[in-house]
């Protein structure tokens, strides 16, 4: 059984709004310096900056052992990537997720670009094709969301559109999770079919949903550094997530600057801000 203190009550949906954008802006920083020759450190410095002139603060940092704004997992790094100075490659297929608290609440969000290549144009279509389902099946997850009476859902529709797209797996070792006053709270937010239901889905729900596909086996492990999760057979990998709020007018992506309105259209799911 769950407990009733997974939903929030109509304040405390407010006051989640200002931890949500702060997050959107300093990944839309860090989004703007992914180039050649840059490093996932300058991405890190940068937003962090972003989120401390919005008076809030990192919350990956509050996470034990762990000391940088974000994770950056390059190719076959899945999630978890500890930030370095090593430079990007044309053609590498980056994902970055960052959060921030802000009075006492967080966000949580994150995105996969691809770095062109005009020297190989067909790796970077194949590694943009796996970023865009694994974006696809992000939104198609939300709005699933919107119109689900239980929370696992959510898994049922973004397995369906994983597998409508061809040959990607979805791991199941990692998946997303409540957020609040802590960054990861109750409930699980399964990315995949799963027997039980889950909880139910009304107003005060808030969930960071974040798929994370790769182009071969879902087998990983994790790096000598203790963070950084790798796909076991160098397959290229991408990550997409976003924190979303359930009330009672509808759906509002607190970690994106539209609300979600872009991602959601195809989907014929508008969202509306919390009153």
């Amino acid at each position: 059984m769950f407990r009733r203190s997974i939903y929030k009550s109509a304040q405390e949906l407010r006051a989640m709004r200002p931890a949500g954008a702060a997050t959107a802006a300093a990944l839309a920083e860090a989004r703007r310096l992914i180039v050649p020759g840059a490093s996932g450190l300058e991405l890190d410095s940068a937003a962090e900056r972003v989120i401390a002139d919005l008076g809030g603060r990192p919350n990956f940092k509050l996470e034990p052992g762990y000391r940088h704004t974000l994770c950056v997992s390059v190719d076959d790094d899945v999630v978890h990537g500890i930030p370095t100075d090593r430079p990007f490659r044309p053609g590498a297929i980056v994902s970055v997720d960052g959060g921030a608290e802000l009075d006492g609440w967080n966000g949580d969000a994150a995105f996969t670009v691809v770095i062109p290549d005009p020297a190989r144009p067909d790796v970077v279509a194949a590694r943009a094709r796996l970023s865009q389902v694994t974006e696809g099946s992000l939104w198609c997850g939300i709005a699933a969301l919107a119109g689900a009476r239980r929370l696992n859902e959510v898994g049922d529709a973004i397995e369906e559109y994983v597998e409508d797209a061809g040959e990607y797996g979805i791991l199941t070792d990692y998946v997303g999770h409540g957020i609040g006053r802590s960054m990861h709270e109750e409930p699980p937010v399964f990315n995949y079919r799963v027997d039980r239901r889950g909880p139910a889905v009304r107003p005060g729900l808030v969930v960071a949903i974040e798929p994370m596909v790769v182009a071969g086996s879902i087998e990983t492990f994790v790096r000598d550094d203790g963070w950084t999760v790798t796909t076991a057979d160098g397959a290229n990998s991408a990550h997409w997530e976003h924190s979303v709020a359930v009330h009672d007018e509808g759906v509002w992506v607190l970690t994106a600057e539209d609300g979600g309105a872009a991602g959601l259209a195809p989907f014929g799911v508008v969202p509306v801000p919390i009153p």
